[in-house]
């Protein structure tokens, strides 16, 4: 029995393969823009000009800050760069801390965004955006920051390391992940969200043989835009509040504490979504306990599987569970902070999650 849903496409425009950035000055051009300001991280700054080079007259420029969790005042300098050069939409070059960059532009001036994602972070695909002031980070939806056009060009992913191809894929996963189970999920996610799965946890362990296996790497991006439109027609739950909190309130690297925290937060979840745990053992090729999975799938594919190794200390895990318990999201099990605290000891320490009972 299929029981009733709502279910409604996201209104963007997708342009998937090898050589796709080729085509943004067309894109721009298509929707009737002049003037792009390319945002991107330092580390993508050569790619950003070159991006910005092709554009020829329709760049406005190229403002290299992005950071992870979008800090207030370097969204607060590429609104005024923007502003100041006259431009009437924004390239957004890179991971999530790019994209972010574009959307915090695009939720104050309503400026356009077009996204050249270069990692796996699937926040292309969605309408949320984040802020980070005071140590403490804020999340909301609007459609104005959803981009109006993605290019996947899975050449622009060759030179992403190999570990932060893995950490990016898994928290790619975890998009997917919280979509089977989220209080709004249908059909149509489920399928989206599963073969997101599937794709992902295919692709990292042969990018991890070969960073440089294309093949791998197209189908790394295809499961990141499955999983990242998974996430942004569906309700964030625990796994994402955790992750928020310890990025807003501790700065932990941002796919690295998505990848310590998934398993845990899929343990403590499993009880109560047996059709999430269902897709996801299908998914992951008939395992009997997806949490315990991806734990063992992090190690072999030298990920991170603790907070420590990222710089938490043990003592941050009663702030955290005041975060997290302070403004909770929906999730199918009831989070209590004697629960939050033994899932944050767990994965601070790297242990495996505990095993699911129906397994």
């Amino acid at each position: 029995m299929i029981r009733p849903f709502t279910y409604q496409a996201l209104p963007m425009r997708v342009v998937f393969g090898v050589g796709a950035v080729k085509s943004l000055p067309q894109e721009i051009e298509r929707l009737g823009y002049e003037r792009a300001l390319v945002l991107c991280g330092p580390e993508q700054e050569s790619t950003g000009r070159m991006i910005a080079d092709a554009l020829g007259s329709r760049s406005a420029g190229v403002l290299a800050e992005a950071r992870m969790h979008v800090p207030l005042e370097v969204a607060d300098l590429a609104r005024d760069r923007a502003l100041a050069l006259g431009a009437d939409c924004c390239v957004a070059v890179g991971g999530g801390s790019a994209i972010g960059l574009g959307k915090a532009v695009a939720l104050a001036h309503g400026l356009p965004v077009l996204a050249v994602p270069t990692t796996y972070a699937g926040s292309e695909m969605t309408p949320i955006w984040g802020l980070t002031e005071g140590g403490r980070k804020r999340t909301g939806r609007d459609p104005r920051v959803l981009p109006v056009s993605v290019l996947y060009d899975p050449g622009l992913t060759l030179t992403l390391p190999t570990d932060l191809s893995v950490t990016s894929g898994i928290n790619a996963a975890a998009h997917a992940v919280e979509a089977l189970y989220a209080p709004d999920t249908s059909p149509i996610i489920s399928l989206m969200a599963e073969e997101g799965v599937r794709a992902l946890t295919n692709a990292l362990p042969a990018l991890v043989r070969d960073n440089g296996d294309l093949e791998a790497r197209e189908q790394a991006q295809y499961g990141a835009w499955l999983s990242g439109a998974c996430l942004g027609a569906t309700t964030m739950s625990l796994h994402h509040k955790l992750c928020h909190s310890l990025g807003g309130t501790l700065d932990l690297p941002h796919a690295a504490t998505h990848t310590v925290v998934l398993p845990h937060a899929l343990a403590y979840n499993q009880p109560g979504a047996p059709q999430a745990v269902a897709a996801l053992r299908r998914a992951l090729g008939g395992t009997a306990d997806p949490a315990r999975r991806f734990w063992e799938l992090a190690g072999e594919l030298g990920a991170p599987r603790s907070l420590r190794r990222l710089g938490m200390a043990e003592t941050d895990i009663p702030r955290i569970v005041d975060e997290v318990l302070a403004d909770p999201y929906a999730n199918p099990i009831d989070v209590t902070a004697e629960g939050l605290t033994g899932l944050l000891h767990a994965a601070w320490a790297g242990d495996p999650p505990p095993p699911h009972a129906a397994a």
